[in-house]
């Protein structure tokens, strides 16, 4: 298989495997679908990770594999390719991007799913597509965007350029840079220290943010006072109003 999931400590591990690139080919793309969605269902599952090795997190799409395929092709295609990345962004529980190398086009892409980018210090990030005479189909002109403003994101797709870790840390790209060497080990630390946290909790926040950033502010915070009232028939709140009460704040042990 091209990728793999690996669970410890209530972390979900997705794990890019197809050398020397980690090209997202079709079949690697419907794979990540398939993991995505079971680590969403997976209750053992409370964080997860998206890693593409020591070396590279993914270098794009397979282009000799996209040389073949007419517009009727990618036309069938195109939605398959969004909903493989999309499943990545639903994952209803907390995602962090450990990315070392290129993540480049697709691999971009794929970092742009999660909620959290480390990268490592020699990491090289960027939308590349244009010198192919295409553009970002994964959801690039959408994340990138609304990431890091339209005018940052059309001068990295305009001129498809790669940048290195330190100006994607100025950019907003990536949130925290670090040595190659520890981007894996504090990706999981951070997954971890969310996985101890109140699962529905976690899932309404992240709902109400990504929702919100997609639609109006009346129906963001309708979505967001749902939630939180929501929130009040759960066991976690129960814990962490009586944890705060009776040992002040941060000390809760959640289910």
């Amino acid at each position: 298989m091209t990728v793999h999931l690996e669970v410890a400590e209530g972390v979900g591990t997705i794990r890019l495997d197809r050398p020397p690139m980690n090209a997202l080919n079709v079949a690697t793309q419907d794979r990540l679908k398939e993991l995505a969605e079971e680590a969403g269902r997976r209750d053992d599952v409370r964080a997860v990770v998206v890693y593409g090795g020591e070396k590279v997190f993914a270098a794009g799409a397979d282009i000799k594999e996209m040389q073949d395929m007419d517009h009727t092709a990618m036309v069938l295609r195109a939605r398959t390719l969004q909903d493989s990345f999309t499943a990545v962004a639903r994952i209803p529980k907390p995602v962090v991007a450990a990315v070392t190398g290129y993540a480049l086009g697709g691999g971009c892409e794929l970092a742009l799913c999660a909620d959290f980018r480390i990268a490592a210090d020699n990491a090289k990030l960027g939308q590349p597509e244009i010198l192919l005479g295409l553009i970002p189909g994964a959801g690039g002109t959408q994340r990138l965007s609304r990431l890091v403003g339209p005018s940052k994101a059309k001068d990295l797709i305009f001129t498809g350029r790669m940048v290195k870790a330190d100006e994607a840390l100025t950019l907003g790209l990536v949130d925290r840079v670090v040595p190659a060497a520890e981007v894996y080990t504090q990706a999981h630390a951070w997954a971890a220290k969310l996985a101890q946290g109140p699962a529905i909790a976690l899932r309404a926040a992240k709902e109400s943010i990504d929702t919100g950033l997609e639609t109006d502010i009346d129906t963001g915070l309708a979505v967001e006072r749902n939630w939180f009232a929501g929130l009040f028939a759960t066991a976690d709140r129960e814990i962490g109003m009586r944890s705060f009460v009776e040992e002040g704040p941060g000390k809760a042990k959640f289910l």
